[in-house]
C-alpha cells in the first residue's frame, strides 16, 4: 500500500503541566518542573496526530527513535504546547521535526521517527 503524505504537514498538541507531569512524579528527576519524558510523550503525540487523519482505518503509527534536548524547565500550572512536522516520508518511514514551547517560550526541540503499521497485523504478530 502506497502512503502519500505530504512532507510540510503539522500537529501542535497542548497540555497544562500539572503535579503528575513532574519529574519528581515520573522518576526522572526530584524537582516539581515538567518531565522530559512526559515533554516526550507530547511530542510523540504531536507526531502521530500529524499523519493519523492521512491514513485509513487499518492502520496507525508506532514510534522508533527519539532524538530531543530539554532546553528549560517548566512549573506547574504552565500551558506546553508540541508542534511536529513532518520533514520526510519514505514509504512506511516517517520523520517529524519537534518544537516544544510553554508560554515564556522554546523549552524542548528534536525530531522523531515513527514507522506506518498495520495495527491488526502488529499485534497479531506480537501476540503470536
Amino acid at each position: 500500500m502506497e502512503f502519500n503524505l505530504k512532507k510540510g504537514i503539522t500537529y501542535t498538541a497542548k497540555q497544562k503541566v500539572e503535579r503528575k507531569d513532574t519529574a519528581a512524579q515520573y522518576g526522572s528527576g526530584l524537582v516539581e518542573v515538567f518531565a522530559t519524558p512526559a515533554m516526550i510523550a507530547l511530542m510523540e503525540n504531536a507526531a502521530m496526530n500529524t499523519v493519523l487523519p492521512y491514513l485509513d482505518e487499518e492502520h496507525n503509527t508506532v514510534g522508533f527513535e527519539v532524538n530531543v534536548r530539554h532546553l528549560k524547565p517548566t512549573p506547574v500550572g504552565m500551558q506546553v504546547e508540541c508542534t511536529a512536522t513532518l520533514i520526510e516520508a519514505e514509504g512506511k518511514k516517517l520523520v517529524f521535526k519537534l518544537e516544544a514551547k510553554d508560554e515564556e517560550g522554546k523549552i524542548g526541540e528534536g525530531s522523531h521517527i515513527r514507522y506506518i503499521i498495520n495495527s491488526k497485523m502488529f499485534m497479531q504478530t506480537l501476540n503470536k
